[in-house]
């Protein structure tokens, strides 16, 4: 790492999978905390949040608006206990953050002005910022690739107050003990960096597609083909922890996601329990009150939005899901984190923990009133569902932050937005372990979407 002069007070550690950047975080609270000092850790989702110490989501602890312009600030008051928290704080951490949009960074910046009363970059305090660019930016709905690019916070005004610090070695492939295959880890992860870093060859007379490799690649083959791969035995497997917590299938979109995951659950072992779920019309914000009548409840349960659960829950005891909400982090149960159904009853559901620090744990799962955060509609819509979906198959942009041992990538059509590709690839470190399904007109092609202006 370079040197660091005294005047640097905001870092920003760049640096790809299994380069340390956890542990290097966690080195400095401890070294900060252990001398009596405070240092707040956070982090863009759940799951990173809870391989941090003492970590929590950059929303929850700075009080981030969800939508965000210009010119919004963070809903802290100069006399609150977050106030005093940060007035005391020597260190701040926020890992992930490319993934969050600048207007976050510009909103805590402005905030942490006004607390401190420091005309600096976040008040003068010490802040490391983490992450990798070459993974899932700011989500923008329907945005033009500038338009992402703009968001990102490589394009911030506080970008230029950074101090750049690259971590650049592999140390996950210095566990391996056999020379051969240390060579085959050492070759993957090169692969994964021209990947991320847009220098894999392309395809001549072609802007963005690239050629797969074709032992990575199931040739004319069909979607069972794919899940007999990530899910060989399935059957005589239902039960087992280990089997299920390293294996999905990741594809970009969520009807993908949906069509998979019933198709495995029906596969799988077991009955079926279904939830269906009870909707409402929110007519704080609506004059119109005869606006109900105009949607029956059969309609607003069949209605699909992205961060809600399915109106008509299907599940099957044994079978793996994910939560879609933060009910309680300290606990493990962060958005993102995966379960195991074991016991489904019609007020809770009994599940088992598989990911994070918290794995083995058992808790109760209730049900509880969800809304979308922006789902373009011309009403609120509000569901009391429980907050979870089968997790045989998920999203790639849900599946950043999660390791696998066995991942299927279901590409009916190119990966749409940046990073996305390189995400899905490196959830696991051998090649061996993946296997991808393309169209079949496109062969061995795919899209590559990355913009290597991203970071400067």
């Amino acid at each position: 790492m370079q040197a660091v002069a005294l005047g640097d007070r905001c870092f920003f550690i760049d640096g790809p999978g299994g380069t340390g950047k956890t542990f290097l975080y966690n080195t400095l609270l401890s070294t900060i905390r252990s001398s009596g000092e405070i240092a707040v850790a956070v982090a863009s989702f759940g799951i990173a949040a809870l391989l941090i110490m003492g970590g929590r989501t950059a929303h929850s602890r700075f009080k981030i608006p969800l939508k965000l312009n210009e010119s919004s600030t963070c809903s802290i008051l100069r006399s609150s206990k977050e106030a005093r928290l940060i007035t005391l704080a020597k260190l701040f951490i926020w890992d992930e953050a490319p993934m969050i949009h600048k207007f976050a960074f510009e909103a805590l910046d402005q905030t942490f002005r006004d607390i401190t009363q420091v005309d600096k970059p976040f008040g003068g305090k010490v802040f490391v910022f983490g992450g990798d660019f070459r993974q899932v930016l700011p989500v923008i709905p329907r945005a033009s690739h500038a338009e992402v690019v703009s968001a990102s916070l490589s394009r911030s005004s506080l970008w230029e107050h950074m101090k750049v610090m690259k971590l650049s070695i592999n140390m996950r492939l210095h566990q391996a003990n056999d020379a051969h295959e240390n060579q085959r880890q050492k070759s993957f992860a090169d692969f994964l960096l021209q990947i991320g870093d847009g220098k894999y060859p392309v395809i001549p007379n072609t802007e963005d597609m690239i050629n797969l490799p074709s032992p990575m690649v199931i040739p004319r083959g069909g979607l069972s083909d794919l899940i007999d791969f990530v899910y060989l035995n399935l059957t005589e497997n239902s039960s087992n922890v280990d089997y299920m917590v390293g294996r999905a299938i990741l594809t970009p979109k969520n009807d993908d996601v949906e069509h998979i995951s019933t198709l495995i659950m029906n596969r799988f072992a077991g009955e079926f329990h279904t939830y269906p779920s009870a909707n409402s019309v929110d007519l704080t914000d609506d004059s119109n009150m005869d606006q109900p009548q105009l949607y029956s409840p059969e309609f607003l349960r069949s209605l699909k939005i992205p961060g809600l659960p399915p109106g008509e829950l299907k599940l099957k005891v044994g079978a793996p899901i994910i939560l879609l909400r933060n009910l309680n982090p300290s606990e493990g149960l962060c958005n993102g984190t995966r379960l195991i159904c074991r016991g489904l009853y019609s007020k809770v559901i009994d599940a088992e923990v598989i990911t994070g620090p918290h794995i083995g744990s058992r808790t109760f799962i209730p049900r509880i009133l969800l809304t979308p955060s922006d789902a373009n509609m011309p009403f609120i819509l509000k569901r009391h569902q429980f907050p979870v979906r089968a997790a045989f198959s998920m999203t790639i942009n849900k599946s950043q932050g999660q390791t696998l041992n066995h991942v299927g990538l279901y590409l009916p059509q190119p990966v749409f937005s940046h990073g996305q590709l390189y995400v899905a690839l490196s959830r696991i470190t051998s090649n061996q372990c993946i296997k991808v399904l393309i169209n079949h007109e496109q062969e061995y092609k795919t899209k590559n979407v990355v913009y290597s202006e991203i970071f400067r």
